[in-house]
């Protein structure tokens, strides 16, 4: 990735939210702001080690976007089993706030813009947090990039105990709950959710988290690439850069 390495920046800091030392990348200098969740326990400079800014590196050069990412801190403690399972469920919500008062505070100060709108992207584990905090808070973030996504945490947790922690944080549980002026607000925004149909995807999860924003009136695309398309970085690198081609032109 050496040719990102000149306009790439680096910052950590501990995050009493989440209890623990968390990493902001950038990578570009000018254009609109896309944070990119990490896929499950993935960190934020994963996205480079995996190739997804070579393809994303003319839209980046244009001045067209920004990327950020940071680390993936509840998907990992999912991942590795950290503590209890309404741990696990906490430590998601608390997540969230994170990005949101954190994360966005140092995008809106890097770009110097202290009302600026960002978007969201990611693919699996990514593609849900992705979902997750446009819904929770619209007036923030403006559309998402929801890619090969899973929406249904449930039998990752090992409990039949869900707090309201989990469901204050999962778009499938709290997006037909929602009313007045947030829904109205996220009547404005836009969620993509695209997903192949080969090895290790589930498009029906895409389906269904599509079909809950549908009811509520919430603009969504869901699209299947098909069965050659499988859950890998492969065909994350070649969604990416024609979406977000759209939607930059």
């Amino acid at each position: 990735m050496a040719a990102r390495t000149k306009d790439k920046v680096v910052e950590r800091w501990r995050s009493d939210r989440v209890q623990r030392e968390v990493t902001l990348a950038r990578w570009g200098t000018f254009g609109q702001p896309i944070l990119f969740f990490p896929t499950a326990g993935g960190d934020a400079e994963e996205i480079e080690r995996w190739q997804m800014l070579d393809v994303l590196a003319p839209l980046l050069d244009a001045g067209k976007i920004k990327i950020y990412s940071c680390d993936s801190v509840a998907g990992k403690a999912l991942v590795t089993r950290e503590g209890s399972p309404q741990h696990q469920m906490w430590l998601q919500n608390q997540f969230h706030h994170y990005v949101r008062h954190e994360v966005v505070a140092a995008i809106r100060a890097d770009c110097k813009q202290p009302d600026l709108e960002i978007w969201t992207a990611g693919a699996s584990f990514g593609a849900y947090h992705a979902t997750a905090v446009l819904c929770r808070w619209p007036d923030v973030f403006a559309r998402a990039l929801a890619m090969s996504g899973t929406y249904d945490l449930r039998r990752f947790f090992e409990t039949n105990h869900y707090t309201d922690d989990f469901f204050v944080s999962s778009p499938q549980d709290f997006v037909p709950q929602l009313a007045g002026r947030h829904l109205d607000v996220l009547r404005t925004r836009y969620v993509h959710l695209v997903s192949g149909e080969g090895k290790a995807e589930a498009v029906w999860e895409s389906w269904a988290m599509g079909n809950a924003l549908g009811r509520q009136g919430i603009p969504n695309r869901v699209d299947s690439w098909g069965p050659q398309w499988p859950h890998d970085w492969m065909t994350w690198r070649k969604m990416a850069p024609q979406i977000l081609g759209e939607w930059t032109r």
